[in-house]
């Protein structure tokens, strides 16, 4: 009777240890279908969600294109200091001679426009990441793509002066043979540390910098030299602009006009002092009556078109 008892237990022990092994046998494939599921779901979740980023994207692009330059002048002009149609021109300067290439996701428009708007609001590059939905690395590339073709467009892009000839036609400049424009300063306002404004503030106690400028008879700028205080004096940013590395350059034998704020000297020629000199004072009938003030008349003529440079440039 022992015997059969212990016969008993072993068979009921064995059939529980089989029982065992087949829920664990079982378990483990469950597992298994379980993490094939998970792999399965997670393999195709990419697929889909890249797919409708990538258009997110893309419509946000094309949203900022169209908002940026193509809505309006006034918006292109904001946004990148230059109408459309100078815009679209720049773009094809720079594809038909300045060498820069679209690719697959990026076009001619979306490049020149990141590079514009960089340089015209001092953008940084992780705010534009935000903007343009682009990495940090596509701007940086794309930023400098765009600066390398207008580097080789330099001789495109700069306007190098002529001097007056003696045959010359035109009655404003007619008179000043060798003469290569005009310069002059003018104030633009800027902001500013509280510690550096004393040396911002003009004589109208505006906080701005005094930027020299030199332009061509057919008004064109072809030297800027901003960044002196407001409180600094024309002649010294022009001494300034002489003695730079790559400065202001005056030719032997030719000159520009400048007003009676800088010295007369070699390569620079200013007006009679003490005799009327503006504009103003010659209209309504008013004559000049001595050969200094006739001088006087035709130098502010010619010297006119720096001041209209300035107007335009502070209109925008």
């Amino acid at each position: 009777m022992a015997r059969l008892a212990v016969r008993k237990k072993m068979r009921i022990v064995t059939m529980l240890i089989a029982q065992l092994q087949m829920m664990e046998t079982m378990f483990q494939m469950l597992m298994l279908v379980v993490i094939a599921l998970i792999l399965g779901k997670y393999k195709n979740r990419p697929k889909i969600c890249y797919a409708h980023e990538k258009l997110y994207r893309h419509n946000i692009r094309t949203l900022n294109l169209q908002k940026i330059v193509f809505e309006s002048d006034r918006q292109s002009v904001d946004n990148c200091r230059m109408d459309r149609r100078t815009f679209f021109k720049l773009c094809h300067l720079l594809k038909s001679q300045g060498g820069l290439k679209e690719s697959r996701y990026l076009c001619i428009e979306e490049m020149v426009i990141t590079f514009l708007h960089i340089i015209s609001h001092h953008t940084k590059n992780r705010v534009l990441k935000r903007q343009t939905s682009r990495s940090g690395e596509t701007i940086s590339r794309v930023f400098h793509a765009v600066l390398n073709s207008i580097l080789k467009m330099h001789s495109v892009f700069f306007k190098k002066p002529e001097p007056i000839q003696e045959n010359a036609t035109d009655d404003r400049w007619k008179w000043f043979k060798g003469c290569l424009g005009a310069l002059d300063g003018t104030f633009i306002k800027v902001n500013v540390a509280s510690s550096d404004r004393p040396r911002y503030k003009t004589r109208k106690n505006e906080i701005a910098t005094n930027v020299l400028g030199v332009c061509t008879p057919d008004m064109q700028f072809i030297y800027v030299l901003p960044g002196w205080e407001g409180s600094v004096a024309d002649g010294r940013v022009l001494r300034d602009a002489i003695s730079r590395r790559n400065g202001l350059n005056v030719p032997q034998g030719c000159y520009y006009l400048c007003d009676a704020g800088y010295t007369n000297g070699e390569g620079f020629l200013a007006p009679y002092r003490g005799q009327r000199y503006h504009l103003n004072d010659w209209r309504q009938g008013h004559q000049p009556t001595t050969a200094q003030e006739y001088f006087n008349m035709k130098h502010s003529q010619a010297r006119n078109c720096i001041e209209r440079c300035f107007g335009i440039l502070k209109a925008r």
